[in-house]
């Protein structure tokens, strides 16, 4: 049942991380395949599920992120449907070879025999004066890895569907929370089958001039943008694309199509990030819909500073996109 369709069910207002909470003790009451390991999961970010589901089912592991990525992946090849929570984002690099060599290929080396039904759960921690090896925001480098899917939505509401979607997928999911969000609330379906799509975009706001395309926490400072905007009457279409891989184009060119004119914001570094796939694509299959050359705002090619000063330079914020929009008109 798409998000859409379980409109008729009672809605709760919560954050995006009880939100989060809420599709997992759902999809393991539905499900007893449905497990989760991950490090100080026993006390973090879990609510009561160790209570509830007890240790055969919440699996707290040590700081071997390769190792019990391993093992999940080996528990999602014999009937098992794990949740692995890798806790910070910079933590995938040491479970990579796991994920990238084993979870994304097997079911292509195998002819489908194998299947790898396992999610992902990291979280990007920046703009905190975390510094450079615990502030990645890395989810464009996965993007490049045949047979992984990668979402991160920016509402609770879709937090929730896009999370149960994931843990019934028969693909390997990284799911990329943005902790910039984990404070936003909005209305959540109670409906334990309220699914959305992966691959499926979301217009937030309808607009006419621009449109924007704002990714995972870079939502925010566009939101403000566009309400600041439509006080100069300036419309602006602000598009979700809530899956990274695979990308709705076709919600995104008929978009731009409608405006003509796009900027597409992200916190991810510029090189080879997840703009630069939309605007290629764009590009290619849209071109003569453009009124004007695409515009990026992205964080530089840097390291993330420990200082809070200089980091917060990096990300684009509200008066960047305003800036970014006037200059395309």
């Amino acid at each position: 049942m798409s998000a859409e369709k379980s409109s008729a069910a009672l809605h709760v207002r919560m954050s995006y991380l009880d939100a989060i909470v809420q599709a997992q003790v759902e999809e393991m009451e539905r499900d007893e395949r449905v497990i989760m390991m991950g490090e100080d999961i026993a006390i973090y970010g879990s609510g009561d599920l160790v209570e509830r589901f007890g240790p055969k089912r919440i699996w707290a592991m040590p700081i071997s992120e390769g190792g019990f990525t391993g093992m999940g992946i080996g528990a999602a090849i014999t009937g098992l449907r794990p949740i692995i929570d890798l806790s910070i984002a910079s933590f995938l690099y040491l479970a990579s070879d796991q994920i990238i060599n084993q979870a994304a290929k097997l079911r292509y080396m195998t002819g489908g025999q194998i299947m790898v039904p396992i999610v992902f759960r990291v979280c990007m921690y920046y703009g905190e004066a975390l510094a450079a090896q615990h502030s990645d925001r890395p989810y464009p480098l996965f993007m490049n890895v045949p047979g992984l899917k990668i979402i991160s939505p920016t509402s609770a509401s879709d937090a929730k569907g896009l999370l149960k979607s994931a843990v019934r997928d028969d693909d390997p999911v990284i799911f990329f929370e943005d902790t910039k969000l984990w404070t936003v609330r909005d209305d959540v379906s109670s409906d334990r089958d309220h699914l959305v799509p992966i691959g499926k975009a979301h217009i937030k706001r309808v607009g006419s001039d621009v449109t924007v395309i704002a990714i995972a926490g870079a939502m925010r400072p566009t939101l403000e943008a566009a309400n600041a905007l439509a006080q100069e009457n300036i419309s602006v279409e602000v598009v979700d694309p809530r899956t990274l891989k695979p990308l709705d184009m076709e919600t995104i060119i008929g978009s731009v199509a409608k405006t003509g004119r796009l900027v597409v914001v992200e916190n991810a570094h510029r090189v080879a990030g997840a703009s630069a796939e939309i605007v290629a694509n764009v590009c290619q299959e849209s071109f003569e819909s453009l009124k004007k050359p695409c515009v990026r705002l992205t964080a530089p090619d840097v390291h993330v500073p420990f200082s809070p000063t200089l980091e917060k330079t990096l990300y684009p914020q509200r008066d960047d996109i305003i800036a970014a929009v006037k200059k395309l008109l």
